[in-house]
């Protein structure tokens, strides 16, 4: 299984970019697309589950033609997108089966089969007669993956998979994306949280007001922190003047006053000490001195 992005371009209102030339290769597993709001993400995931047509360039979904084999894409295709809503007054399996009918699982016994799966596997199963909008948002959330797995897709996009869970459920809907990962299918999470990124997912891509500024592995991501990060620590009184200097990433109380991740390409503070960089602080590093240095010397 393979898609292939090849100088991807979408315009809106014949001036506005809202991606520009984006070259992307994804293969078998779970795939991060990482980026601010606003950075293109969901333009470029509204265009592989085609609900937008692009302005330029060409894609390709297991050897398949975006434009001419629509039909045949949408046949492998899940998606999962950040507004999921469900039916008012339709229980948990009940919006489940419309869905299998809608994948075209024609037969009942297979659809049953099916939706009982799905719920095993998402841990709905107990709560497959509550109706549909009165579950949880962790709830809603696993309730809109079983119904984009229920075709067993080959290709499963997922739009800002965590926003808005409680950590107990973000943990969980990571697990379950990831034990999925391990089968033979793509699964593109599309997100603005980090963490989603680091705990999931082998290969990643960034993409920066519209344009790809990254695609890889997550560690080789994480390189571009190695020697920029560093835990200070400061008083109450030096607090302030620490979040005015540097990229702060995080701030722990202790006894004796703050203990402080930043991100730089040097500190002068007295008490600090370099330490080992994660996703969150490559994010940050990338985006608030690498991008701004290249700015600055393609203007120079």
């Amino acid at each position: 299984m393979e898609i292939k992005i090849q100088s991807l371009t979408k315009v809106y209102n014949d001036s506005f970019k809202a991606i520009s030339d984006i070259d992307l290769t994804i293969h078998d597993g779970l795939f991060g697309l990482l980026g601010p709001n606003g950075a293109g993400k969901t333009t470029l995931m509204r265009i592989l589950v085609t609900l937008l047509d692009p302005t330029l360039g060409e894609v390709t979904i297991d050897g398949m033609d975006l434009k001419k084999d629509r039909s045949d894409i949408r046949k492998i295709l899940g998606y999962l997108p950040q507004d999921f809503n469900t039916f008012s007054k339709v229980k948990a399996w009940e919006f489940l089966d419309y869905s299998a009918r809608l994948a075209g699982i024609k037969e009942k016994k297979r659809r049953s089969q099916k939706i009982e799966e799905m719920l095993e596997k998402v841990g709905l199963y107990e709560a497959r007669d509550r109706l549909a909008n009165k579950l949880s948002g962790g709830m809603k959330r696993r309730l809109g993956i079983a119904q984009a797995l229920i075709s067993d897709p080959k290709l499963l996009v997922v739009d800002e998979p965590t926003t808005g869970l409680d950590p107990e459920e973000r943990i969980r809907f990571r697990n379950i994306l990831s034990d999925m990962g391990q089968e033979e299918r793509i699964i593109i999470l599309s997100t603005h949280i980090v963490g989603d990124i680091s705990s999931t997912c082998t290969d990643m891509a960034l993409l920066l007001k519209g344009s790809l500024a990254f695609n890889g592995a997550p560690d080789a991501f994480i390189e571009y922190a190695k020697d920029h990060t560093f835990l200070l620590k400061v008083t109450d009184e030096q607090l302030e003047s620490v979040k005015e200097k540097y990229a702060v990433i995080s701030t722990i109380p202790g006894v004796e006053g703050w203990q402080v991740e930043v991100v730089a390409d040097a500190v002068d503070e007295a008490n600090s000490e370099q330490i080992d960089p994660n996703l969150e602080h490559a994010y940050v590093y990338f985006v608030e001195f690498l991008t701004q240095k290249r700015v600055i010397e393609n203007v120079g």
